[in-house]
């Protein structure tokens, strides 16, 4: 029964600004990274752009407030103030500064209030750092050399295993452990002062997740200790999955291996328990969301099971023939207060009723959620093949339709591609 008001609670915030209106929510994402050279430095730009945005019928936004570099872009106790980013700096990647002073997340607050927009902050979770190879390393681990025990380790395809603060052959975000206690208590605190914010409409955890390269991600001594704990007794074999350098599970799994991915995604299921009973004890109406990746039948690399308890894996999964009633435990769809699906596919994609479609991206997330979260599914319209040279624009009335048909709202990723190939009219028509 609290489980049940606490849902009615979050719809009725969820849904406030779409009754007025009689229109769906529209969700749009601005990275921090991608659009530091517009916002990091002025807040003028930041009232401007949420003008346009109300005015492209958009009626929520996720203002990306922790990028996975780890520091934030919010006044905190808990985390270091971000100074700088990884950014595109004269067509290539370098860091660019932040030399104002004015609260970032405060002044999106409040131009987005102004503009009728509800501001959500959205948070990379499981991160720490970001590596561009040999060329430069910045962030939490790095500037705090105590923390590099908090990172993922990695099994290499030549069999060693490697910290991944250490890993300088990858590019992007230092993924940290979801099994280290201290990492989950540093997030939980940095979420219980986030969820004080004032005028905040609610959170977006990103990135709660195993890194999803590789199956081989995890292998801290916390993590062995966990898994051991968990079993109720030493695994036979450590690392557990024994063919490195494997992305996906092409082969029939054994005994321990469904332990292992089971064990990932309790870990998972459990920090998010716990994520939203912390925000909660703060601001009870304060809704928390996450974002994952619609691609279910993939998602077990990153140790995340987004479906509902309730759905029966084995028998509706063709992947998860192996799953058992403990895997199929580790749904979560149950425990957030909304959820955003990213039905990243190519442009050409809209319309479809399988995975690879938008469409059947947001068909099926309905199908895995069974009704126990509203979701809001769309494309990243920049990266995918057909988005990335723009030109792209009069698809967009057609790609929200279909997402407002097929899931509680429309999602969009993001807004530097808006910006960068001028679609701010494509979604007024």
């Amino acid at each position: 029964m609290k489980r049940l008001t606490l849902l009615l609670l979050t719809l009725l915030t969820l849904l406030s600004c779409s009754s007025q209106s009689g229109k769906k929510p529209r969700f749009l994402w601005i990275d921090a990274s991608a659009n530091f050279n517009s916002y990091a430095n002025d807040a003028d730009s930041i009232a401007r752009d949420c003008k346009r945005i109300a005015q492209m019928g958009f009626t929520d936004i996720v203002v990306d407030v922790r990028p996975t570099c780890g520091d934030v872009l919010f006044k905190s106790t808990v985390v270091p103030e971000l100074k700088h980013v990884p950014a595109w700096l004269n067509g290539e990647v370098g860091l660019k500064e932040r030399t104002a002073t004015f609260d970032y997340l405060a002044a999106f607050i409040e131009s987005g209030h102004k503009a009728g927009l509800k501001v959500h902050a959205g948070v990379n979770m499981m991160v720490g750092g970001w590596r561009m190879g040999s060329r430069f390393v910045t962030g939490m681990v790095y500037d705090h050399p105590e923390r590099k025990d908090w990172c993922a380790v990695d099994l290499l395809p030549d069999g060693t295993l490697v910290n991944q603060a250490d890993n300088f052959s990858v590019r992007g975000g230092c993924f940290l452990d979801p099994a280290n206690r201290e990492v989950q208590a540093f997030l939980l605190s940095m979420l219980e002062e986030l969820a004080a914010y004032e005028g905040l409409d609610g959170i977006v955890m990103d990135r709660c997740r195993y890194d999803d390269y590789a199956l081989d991600a995890g292998y801290t001594e916390d993590a062995r200790l966990a898994f051991s704990e968990y079993m109720g007794k030493n695994p036979e074999r450590w690392p557990v999955i024994t063919e490195p350098g494997h992305i996906f599970l092409d082969w029939e799994p054994d005994e321990l291996t469904v332990r292992w991915l089971t064990f990932r995604c309790k870990v998972i299921h459990d920090f998010v328990d716990r994520a939203v009973q912390k925000v909660h004890s703060v601001r009870k109406d304060l809704p928390l969301g996450i974002y994952v990746g619609a691609w279910f039948s993939e998602y077990y690399r990153s140790g995340v099971n987004w479906t509902s308890p309730s759905y029966d894996l084995a028998a509706e999964e063709p992947t998860f023939r192996w799953a058992t009633p403990e895997y199929q435990a580790t749904g979560f769809a149950d425990l957030v207060d909304f959820m955003l699906l990213g039905a990243y596919c190519p442009a050409a994609n809209i319309h479809g009723d399988t995975e690879k479609t938008m469409e059947g991206f947001a068909k099926l997330g309905r199908k895995r959620l069974c009704g126990d979260v509203p979701f809001y599914s769309g494309p990243d319209i920049g990266n995918e093949p057909g988005f990335e040279k723009g030109g792209q624009g009069a698809l967009m009335p057609e790609i929200i339709r279909t997402m407002e048909e097929n899931a509680d709202g429309a999602f969009v990723f993001d807004l530097c591609h808006i910006r960068m190939y001028n679609y701010w009219d494509s979604f007024k028509k």
